[in-house]
C-alpha cells in the first residue's frame, strides 16, 4: 500500500488553467462567429504545430541570447533547439517560406491555437492562452492593412459589441521609428532598447504616462515590489517620447497628429504619416467612420518585428470583472505589417500584414457584458442498471443505443452503485430523464421514464410522503417501443420552459 509520503501531489502549474464544459463551449462559440467573418473576407484556414525549431523564432523571442527566456524550449536528441510556439505569426512565417511557390499571392489565411509564454504569471496574464489570427501575406500596399482593421470592427460586431462600445486603433511604426531616429535610437546595435521603449509604450493604458516616464527611465517598481527594469534613457529622450505618445490629435477629422515634436522631423516619420492618411481615407470611402476606426499614435505593439501600420481592437465599454469592480477592459487584439519576417527565410521582401484577437481575454469580456449566452447542452439521459446479467446489460446497452440513433444524448450507468446513488449520478450529470426497468417492467414490456426537471419542481411543492407515492410526481410508465418519443417529448418540454423563462 502506498504511504501518504509516497503519494504524487495534485497541482496545476502556476499560470495555466482547467477548463470546463461551459468555457469550451463558449470559446467554440465565439471562435464560430469570429471565423464566419474571417470566411466571409475570402480567408482560408491554415495550421501550424505548436512546436518550431527555435531558430524559426530568431531575434524575434522575447530575449534573442536566452533560448529559453520568454518561451518554453527544449533540445531533441539531435541537440536542436525545439520551442513552443511564442505567437501564431512567427510559424506562419517559417510555412510560408517553405511553401512559398505552390501558395497563391497574396496568400490570405486564417488560424486558431494555443500558444506559450515562459514568462511570470499573474492576474489575467497565463502562460498558455488562445489566439485567432488572419494574415495577408504578398500585399506591399497599406490597403491590406486598411481591410485587416476593417475586419477587426466587423468582428467586434459579429460578436453583439455595439459601436461605441468598441474602436479600432491604428498607427504606424514607421512614425514611431522617426521619433526613435531623432533621439539615437535607430539601426541594428539599439534593436533591445528599441524593445524595451516599445513595450514601456505598450502600458501607456495600464500605467499611464507617469508609469511609461519610468520604464523608459531607470524602471518601475510594482505594487508587489517586483521591479521592471527600465530603457535608461535620458530625459531629453523621455520627454520626446512621453510627449508624442500623449499629445492630442490636432486634426480631428483625420485623427492624425501632425503638431510639433521637441525634435527634428524624418522621411520615415512623414512616410508612415502619409500611410496612415491613405489608411484612414480607405476606411472612410468603405464607411468605416472615426467611432470605429480610429487613427491613434498611442499604439505601438510591444513586438520588434512589425515595420508599418499596426493596430488594436478596443472595447470602450465599463464592464464588471471577475470580482464585480467595474473597469476599462482596454485591447482584446491587435496587429500589424511585418515585412521581414517571411524575408528572414527567403532573402527577398516578403511583404505580410495580418492581425490577432486574444480568445480567453475576449471571452472574458463578452462574458461579463453578457453577450456570450452559450446555450445550455442537458446532460444525457441516463439509463438505469437494476440488473446487472449481461442479458439484462445488453437490453439497457439497447435502449442507450436506440436514444443515441435518434440523436438523444445518452448513456447508460456504468458504475457499481445502487438506485440511489445511481439517480444522485443523473442529478449531477444535469440529465433531463431517467429510464428506469426492472424486472417488474421487463415483465410487462414498459419501461419508466422519469423528467428529472418537473420531478424536482413537483417535489418543492409536495410535503406530504403519502401524497408523493401516490402522485410518483413527474414519472410515467411507457412500452418499450415508445422510449424514444417520450424521452424526446420530455426534452423538447424542458426545451420550450427554458425558453420561457
Amino acid at each position: 500500500m502506498t504511504g501518504k509520503s509516497d503519494r504524487t501531489k495534485a497541482r496545476l502549474p502556476r499560470g495555466f488553467v482547467d477548463r470546463q464544459a461551459a468555457d469550451i463551449r463558449a470559446v467554440e462559440e465565439m471562435c464560430a462567429k469570429i471565423r464566419a467573418v474571417y470566411e466571409l473576407y475570402g480567408f482560408e484556414p491554415v495550421e501550424q504545430p505548436m512546436i518550431e525549431y527555435t531558430d524559426a523564432l530568431g531575434k524575434f523571442l522575447p530575449d534573442q541570447d536566452r533560448p529559453n527566456e520568454g518561451v518554453f524550449s527544449f533540445q531533441d536528441d539531435d541537440e536542436q533547439w525545439l520551442s513552443l510556439r511564442y505567437d501564431l505569426t512567427a510559424p506562419l512565417a517559417r510555412y510560408v517560406a517553405e511553401n512559398f511557390e505552390k501558395l497563391s499571392k497574396p496568400f490570405r489565411s486564417y488560424r486558431q491555437g494555443w500558444v506559450f509564454r515562459n514568462e511570470k504569471p499573474g492576474p489575467g496574464r497565463f502562460r498558455q492562452f488562445m489566439q485567432f489570427d488572419a494574415d495577408t501575406v504578398g500585399t506591399p500596399g497599406v490597403a491590406a492593412d486598411a481591410e485587416m482593421a476593417m475586419m477587426m470592427a466587423d468582428v467586434m460586431e459579429a460578436l453583439g459589441i455595439p459601436r461605441g462600445d468598441y474602436v479600432i486603433r491604428v498607427n504606424n511604426r514607421k512614425v514611431l521609428d522617426g521619433v526613435l531616429e531623432a533621439i539615437d535610437l535607430g539601426g541594428e546595435e539599439n534593436a533591445g532598447r528599441r524593445l524595451t521603449v516599445l513595450r514601456a509604450i505598450d502600458k501607456l493604458d495600464k500605467f499611464g504616462p507617469e508609469g511609461v516616464r519610468l520604464l523608459l527611465g531607470a524602471g518601475r517598481e510594482d505594487e508587489s515590489g517586483d521591479f521592471t527594469k527600465g530603457a535608461g534613457l535620458d530625459e531629453e529622450q523621455i520627454e520626446a517620447i512621453v510627449r508624442y505618445v500623449s499629445a492630442d490629435p490636432q486634426q480631428p477629422e483625420s485623427g492624425l497628429l501632425t503638431g510639433p515634436l521637441p525634435i527634428a522631423d524624418s522621411e520615415l516619420r512623414r512616410e508612415g504619416t502619409m500611410e496612415l492618411v491613405e489608411i484612414g481615407k480607405l476606411c472612410r470611402a468603405a464607411g468605416y467612420g472615426e467611432d470605429r476606426i480610429k487613427i491613434d499614435q498611442s499604439v505601438v505593439r510591444g513586438l520588434e518585428y512589425y515595420t508599418g501600420p499596426v493596430y488594436e481592437a478596443e472595447l470602450l465599454a465599463e464592464i464588471p470583472n471577475e470580482d464585480g469592480q467595474i473597469v476599462r477592459f482596454g485591447s482584446v487584439g491587435g496587429g500589424g505589417r511585418y515585412d521581414g519576417l517571411v524575408s528572414r527565410f527567403r532573402g527577398e521582401p516578403v511583404p505580410a500584414t495580418g492581425f490577432s484577437i486574444g480568445v480567453s481575454r475576449l471571452m472574458t469580456a463578452l462574458k461579463n457584458l453578457g453577450k456570450l449566452q452559450t446555450a445550455e447542452i442537458p446532460g444525457p439521459v441516463v439509463v438505469l442498471v437494476m440488473d446487472r446479467d449481461t442479458e439484462s446489460l445488453g437490453r439497457y446497452q439497447k435502449m442507450v443505443g436506440d436514444l443515441r440513433t435518434a440523436g438523444i444524448r445518452a448513456e447508460m450507468y456504468l458504475g457499481g452503485s445502487g438506485m440511489k446513488p445511481q439517480m444522485k449520478y443523473a442529478d449531477r450529470r444535469g440529465a433531463p430523464c431517467v429510464v428506469i426497468q426492472g424486472g417488474d417492467e421487463l415483465a410487462k414490456g414498459v419501461v419508466q421514464v422519469k423528467d428529472l426537471v418537473e420531478g424536482a419542481r413537483l417535489a418543492e411543492q409536495i410535503t406530504d410522503n403519502a401524497e408523493w407515492r401516490e402522485g410518483r410526481p413527474a414519472q410515467v410508465e411507457v412500452a418499450e417501443s415508445e422510449l424514444v418519443a417520450t424521452v424526446r417529448g420530455i426534452i423538447e418540454a424542458q426545451k420550450a420552459e427554458r425558453g420561457r423563462g
